[in-house]
């Protein structure tokens, strides 16, 4: 089993590594293109995968609590990775179309293996545990019972 889980972690973690350094440098390239150099344009590329990253987490720790994702989670993680497609595919368009579907591809590369690590997670967690106590209703419905006198025995 630890096996198992070892070659999951290293197949998605070298996937979504080799696809962030490319989708950096893409981003990197052309935030410096347009006038961003030096101490703010190197964290500018950051921002657009850490959103993905980020969002990702937020939306697991929700599946952990068994609590609906917000929204802004939602949002955010869509805006993080059109961000980060449009950098990507920005950066390859001087090549033609061929450039952009090759610099694009970082991008689908790390959001979809940084997903499929976040269902690992989930999955590790093993299937939710079930409450010795009957459903709430079940226990509403016997205090009822228990009220009106249909329950009792003559």
């Amino acid at each position: 089993m630890a096996a198992d889980r070892v070659i999951r972690w290293t197949t998605a973690g070298a996937v979504a590594g080799v696809a962030a350094m490319a989708s950096y440098e893409h981003a990197h390239a052309l935030v410096r293109a347009h006038g961003e150099a030096g101490r703010t344009g190197r964290p500018v590329p950051l921002t657009m995968d850490g959103l993905i990253y980020l969002t990702s987490i937020v939306m697991l720790d929700s599946a952990r609590r068994k609590v609906p994702v917000r929204a802004l989670a939602r949002w955010l993680l869509g805006l993080g990775i059109a961000a980060t497609l449009a950098a990507n595919v920005a950066h390859g368009l001087g090549d033609g179309l061929a450039g952009a579907t090759v610099a694009a591809w970082p991008t689908v590369a790390l959001a979809g293996s940084y997903e499929l690590l976040m269902m690992i997670i989930r999955s590790a967690a093993g299937p939710p545990e079930q409450s010795a106590q009957p459903p709430r209703d079940a226990r509403l419905a016997a205090c009822a019972d228990d009220e009106s006198g249909a329950s009792r025995s003559i």
